[in-house]
């Protein structure tokens, strides 16, 4: 989507504000608000219509800016292993979307590469940011962080974010 720059800059500017407000309407939603990762939400969405550059910078931005502005996530080992995580997945997402169809069976492709994708930079991001800070990050760690605990925000990315991919390329192309 948005072949322009400006627009492309505008919409990614947006998906940075939803980043950042998502997390207090999840937040309202007892023991699994957190559980939904809504800051990956649209950082996905961003890669994937505004293009990897911008999925990238998102990415990186939205947790290290929440951090500052809100004081969540913690800032270490949390915000900063998720900057790498989240640029990892608006970055996949982008690049991915450059090679497949800018179909649902495309975006859910990309979607699940992207997510694994993003799970493994995180994974070795949380092992040298504990290491730094002189603590372990065990392979339960790593499986609890990045499946079953993300077990419900794996499911709402799954469930929602091809279906809004694919339904706003079809809107692009009857605009364009």
């Amino acid at each position: 989507m948005a072949r322009n720059k400006t627009w492309r800059l505008s919409l990614a500017a947006a998906f940075l504000a939803l980043g950042l407000l998502l997390p207090f309407v999840t937040a309202q939603i007892p023991s699994i608000g957190s559980m939904l990762l809504p800051m990956h939400i649209p950082v996905l969405l961003c890669g994937f219509l505004c293009g990897w550059p911008f999925g990238l910078l998102v990415g990186a931005v939205t947790p290290l800016l929440r951090s500052v502005l809100f004081g969540m996530p913690p800032m270490m080992p949390t915000a900063v292993a998720m900057a790498f995580e989240l640029s990892a997945y608006g970055a996949a997402a982008g690049l991915l979307m450059t090679k497949l169809p800018k179909t649902y069976a495309g975006a859910l492709a990309a979607l699940i590469a992207s997510m694994l994708a993003g799970r493994v930079v995180w994974g070795f991001a949380s092992f040298l940011l504990y290491t730094l800070m002189g603590s372990s990050f065990t392979w339960q760690l790593f499986f609890a962080g990045a499946f079953v605990k993300a077990l419900p925000g794996i499911v709402v990315q799954i469930a929602l974010i091809p279906a809004l991919a694919a339904a706003l390329w079809k809107a692009e192309k009857r605009f364009t």
